[in-house]
């Protein structure tokens, strides 16, 4: 787990897939490499490893790799 406070990400929508998020936070630079992340098991939600890069996650949901974590939040 990270020591650090998970970085606010706001989105428009109710709703972002996973592959989608990793993109918009830089966690990944493509899809290719989000898809990796993933299939290698590194990538938790809540702090559950997470296998389905269409998994919709929502405002409050905490993504995590490799010690970075990213708190989903509602945009103004």
């Amino acid at each position: 787990m990270s020591n650090t406070d998970p970085q606010d990400l706001p989105i428009r929508d109710e709703m972002i897939r996973l592959g989608q998020l990793l993109k918009l936070a830089s966690l990944a630079e493509d899809g290719i490499q989000a898809k990796q992340l993933i299939e290698d098991g590194l990538v938790k939600v809540n702090g559950e490893i997470e296998e389905r890069r269409g998994r919709q996650l929502h405002p409050g949901d905490i993504i995590s790799v490799n010690g970075e974590a990213i708190r989903i939040v509602k945009e103004d």
